[in-house]
């Protein structure tokens, strides 16, 4: 089914290929060069699970503070083992392979391949990422109590990335450094399964093809020449 038009409300003076911020969050474009560079160090988390002063959640998600959303054009299927071209680390959006990673609540040891990630993410999974060494144990620990048994819900390291923790859903992601950062609440409530983002919401969540013990591997080396493109070649 198609996407949705990315609505950019109370955005002032937006221009085809440049748009200002909005008071919380951004639309993709020449914002790029705006994101701060990542620390050297990962921070450490006092103790797992999400903060007690986490503020309620908020009706429209492109209002959390921080938070990137970007229009992607094409839900395109890739042929088997095709690889994609995609414009952001981690992706949130763009063509993906036909079998979606499992996204029950999957907390993953090592990081999986972004073709099966992305199309779970299609299906109204949060996929929360962080950086193995920019982060300790007590961090993975703090965010996998946000994950575990949680259904469309999945976590996994992703080497480079340029932050210690990421979050990602169709169209959005979130990027913080602090495993207690009250916004990744935010993020879990206003877009796990949101009915108004998903292109197909209420999706499954497992696949008999994907092998959660074992999932496909991430592949780090350039997608290639034979990659299909983010917008799926349009």
């Amino acid at each position: 089914m198609k996407p949705r038009l990315v609505a950019l409300a109370a955005v002032a003076l937006c221009v085809v290929t440049a748009c200002s911020s909005k008071e919380a969050g951004t639309p993709i474009g020449a914002e790029k060069q705006q994101n701060p560079a990542a620390p050297s160090a990962g921070p450490s988390a006092p103790a797992p699970g999400p903060s007690a002063d986490a503020p309620p959640p908020v009706s429209d998600p492109e209002q959390i503070e921080g938070i990137r959303f970007k229009h992607f054009p094409s839900l395109e299927h890739t042929a088997p083992g095709q690889r994609v071209a995609y414009e952001e680390t981690p992706p949130f959006g763009g063509p993906h392979d036909t079998v979606w990673a499992e996204c029950n609540g999957n907390v993953y040891d090592v990081p999986v391949r972004n073709e099966h990630m992305v199309h779970s993410l299609e299906h109204g999974a949060v996929w929360i990422t962080y950086e193995p060494e920019k982060v300790d144990p007590t961090v993975i620990d703090a965010l996998a109590a946000r994950v575990k048994d949680r259904p469309y819900t999945m976590m996994s390291p992703y080497p480079g990335q340029d932050s210690p923790i990421s979050l990602q859903a169709w169209g959005y992601q979130l990027k913080v450094d602090d495993p207690q950062d009250p916004r990744i609440d935010q993020f879990i409530a206003a877009l796990r399964q949101n009915q108004k983002t998903t292109p197909e919401p209420d999706a499954p969540c497992t696949h008999p093809e994907f092998d959660a013990a074992a999932p496909p591997p991430f592949e780090a080396s350039p997608p290639g020449p034979n990659a299909m493109p983010e917008d799926g070649g349009r």
